[in-house]
């Protein structure tokens, strides 16, 4: 355009979205051509061309800094309406933003139809991760079959032991009332102590890659529930007639005669949404109530561990005569809320990372 005075430099519009991996440029310029795109110092991305745009037809330019380095590799395509580039991270992760400066040029907008919020690119490289696996396993049927086989009966044989716990308490809680508050531990503790030494196998599993589950979530629930289990009730005769064995042994079986059905259907690819919301719901009440209750555990033994001296660590005679274990249960406590917040956070991001899929499913 001769009327306009050649120093303006004239820019398109330009929508970008990004994935862990790659950068996506669209620039909005129809019959693009003498296309010159390159990249200086692994981070500045230079853009010319002539086509028509916003001004009409002219020259088109922009620079763009990137956040952080890219890869010199740059991938491009010419269609009648736009010119679409793709750009790969020099490391696979997510921006805050895609250029250096904070500031956004006025040239610069979102992609909407490509753009994805951190937890939906997850779910997407996740899903594109799965769609390989399930490939690459065809050649390994056998092997896929023993896996689900195994985790379908695991999974059936604690929800039957749970189940048995819920079912026996139940019963003697209408028929008793507060009196099977007291004999609960003498009446479960052996199909309790099977079920737990059993989810041993949930801290394994994951390090065998047999399931997803991350392993510090299923660490932390195990390890703790057996800290209560075998070292505080299994140790102290006076801890198992108290109410509190009830109140911790119903809760945790009252969530598990949720989870582990859910868990076989999922080993047979089914699904019922009842359960499935009773499986990402139940904890939200539940989880804090049993975690509460297995604090009260804790303080009530401190004392009867300062009396029997039980698992007390001997001291040198200049430091005194022992070292209670109370004082590493109070330590234990203050664990036990850090783990609450660490599974916490996990089964959270559990529930909204499987709601917030079912919900784009629908759309």
């Amino acid at each position: 355009n001769e009327n306009l005075p050649f120093t303006l430099i004239l820019t398109p519009h330009v929508y970008w979205a990004q994935r862990h991996r790659d950068i996506y440029l669209r620039v909005e310029l129809s019959d693009a051509k003498n296309l010159d795109i390159s990249l200086q110092d692994n981070n500045t991305l230079l853009f010319r061309a002539q086509g028509h745009g916003a001004k009409g037809d002219n020259e088109y330019r922009f620079s763009l800094e990137f956040l952080e380095p890219v890869r010199p590799e740059i991938s491009h395509k010419s269609t009648q309406r736009q010119v679409d580039i793709k750009i790969k991270k020099q490391e696979e992760r997510w921006w805050g933003r895609l250029t250096l400066q904070e500031k956004k040029p006025l040239f610069l907008a979102p992609d909407f139809d490509r753009w994805l919020d951190e937890s939906d690119a997850e779910m997407e490289l996740q899903a594109k991760e799965e769609k390989i696996n399930r490939i690459s396993v065809e050649s390994r049927v056998p092997y896929l079959g023993l896996k689900k086989g195994y985790l379908f009966m695991y999974n059936l044989v604690q929800f039957l032991g749970f189940s048995w716990i819920f079912v026996n308490m139940t019963v003697r809680l209408f028929i008793l009332g507060q009196d099977s508050f007291y004999d609960t531990f003498h009446t479960t503790a052996d199909m309790m102590y099977f079920c737990q030494m059993m989810a041993v196998l949930e801290v394994i599993n994951p390090l065998l890659g047999l399931v997803k589950t991350g392993f510090l979530p299923a660490m932390i629930q195990v390890a703790g529930r057996n800290v209560i289990l075998f070292v505080i009730f299994g140790s102290l005769e006076d801890m198992q007639n108290k109410p509190v064995v009830f109140f911790v042994f119903y809760l945790w079986s009252t969530i598990e005669i949720f989870r582990y059905p859910f868990y076989m259907l999922a080993c047979i690819s089914t699904e019922w949404k009842l359960l499935t919301w009773l499986r990402y719901s139940l904890w939200i009440p539940l989880y804090p109530l049993g975690v509460v209750a297995e604090a009260v555990a804790v303080i009530q033994s401190l004392p009867i561990f300062d009396e029997t001296r039980l698992f007390s660590l001997p001291l040198p005679a200049v430091l005194g005569h022992s070292l209670s274990f109370s004082f590493t249960l109070q330590l234990y406590l203050v664990l036990m809320f850090l783990g609450l917040f660490i599974n916490f956070r996990h089964l959270y991001k559990q529930r909204r990372r499987r709601y917030r899929l079912k919900k784009r499913k629908v759309h």
